[in-house]
């Protein structure tokens, strides 16, 4: 402040001013709320969709093999063709390898139900092959494929690809999580 009518403006106006204690504390607002993947949730539900709506072409009616797969009744052939394209990410696994089936059964439900709370889409359940089982017979695989056609939340799954296990895993595609309303306090 080089003006001397601006200094005399300034000290004018904090004249009955005097500084704050000085506490040694920091005050801060309150808690930033987290992000919301707002593009994220777009692109999944553009995606999802595309699944249910969009045109089935004569190579997607012909695509499919002999691997195990499974769709909920009423939804559109290309939820499975994008699960086995891999479409869809995978976000989380759970592996069940040596477990007994009361053991496994137990697992893959809490885990179920973790990632739909979640809000998880996609995940991975690695049942194995069976080469450590009696006689080398997958019992785990075919037990998992039953557990999860009995759970509404399942809405498909597929055999995975080669690089995300192959006859030793399962891509599963889970409903969406419901939101609830609650009150903000």
């Amino acid at each position: 402040m080089d003006d001397p009518d601006d200094l005399a403006a300034f000290r004018a106006a904090v004249a009955g001013t005097r500084p704050l204690a000085n506490t040694g504390k920091v005050h801060h607002e309150g808690r930033v709320p987290p992000p919301r993947p707002l593009q994220h949730l777009a692109d999944e539900q553009a995606a999802l969709h595309e699944s249910l709506h969009g045109p089935i072409a004569l190579q997607d009616r012909l695509e499919g093999g002999d691997e195990p797969s499974y769709l909920r009744p009423g939804l559109a052939l290309s939820v499975l063709r994008d699960l086995r394209r891999g479409r869809w990410v995978i976000q989380d696994e759970i592996d069940l390898h040596g477990l007994n089936r009361d053991d496994a059964r137990h697992l893959l439900g809490e885990f179920l139900a973790e990632a739909l709370h979640r809000g998880l889409r996609c995940v991975r359940v690695i049942h194995g092959k069976g080469l450590g089982s009696p006689g080398r017979q997958a019992v785990l695989r075919n037990l998992v494929r039953g557990w999860l056609v009995h759970r509404i939340d399942v809405l498909a799954y597929c055999q995975a690809k080669p690089q995300d296990g192959g006859e030793g895993a399962m891509l599963v595609l889970l409903r969406a999580r419901h939101k609830t309303l609650t009150p903000r306090s």
